[in-house]
């Protein structure tokens, strides 16, 4: 990329672009990176003009794949750096780069939502599992030797063809 400092010798310019190719020669102009835009219309409000709203899609386009560069980065996947810039897409391949995106970050909101519940659902089950744990030492202890016998008797096998009724209690 060049630089531009205050020394170097440049010109001003101005281009006049029809809009149809407008896209194109400020994206080849961008790649060279020897240019420097200046606004010839500072007074007109930001909503208002022209490319408005392909700038919102592109900074919207921007804050997902920051958003799923911070999940990658939470799973401490490395990514590898080429480097190297890729090339500007048209604006044809913006559409299916949004959907894109879209898709991937509402994939990825939804995992973490799953894994939220199943993690929530693991940490309530491991404390019932504890409470059976303890409430089956508690009833262990207080055992009654003599009640156990008695109602070992209720879940014999061969007590359960007699065809007399059992008394509890």
């Amino acid at each position: 990329m060049g630089e531009l400092f205050r020394s170097e010798e440049m010109t001003l310019a101005q281009l006049f672009l029809q809009s149809e190719a407008a896209y194109c020669c400020v994206s080849e102009l961008g790649e060279l990176g020897k240019v420097q835009f200046r606004d010839l219309n500072p007074d007109v409000n930001v909503f208002q003009r022209k490319f408005v709203n392909e700038v919102r899609r592109c900074e919207e386009m921007d804050r997902k794949l920051r958003f799923v560069e911070k999940e990658i980065r939470k799973a401490n996947i490395p990514i590898m750096d080429t480097g190297e810039n890729p090339e500007v897409p048209f604006p044809r391949d913006m559409i299916d780069l949004e959907a894109n995106f879209e898709k991937i970050e509402n994939e990825l909101k939804e995992i973490n939502t799953n894994q939220e519940a199943l993690k929530r659902n693991f940490l309530e089950l491991t404390e019932l599992k504890f409470i059976l744990r303890k409430t089956q030492q508690f009833f262990d202890e207080m055992a009654d030797p003599d009640l156990l016998e008695e109602s070992s008797s209720l879940l014999e096998p061969n007590e359960m063809g007699r065809g007399t009724p059992l008394r509890l209690g």
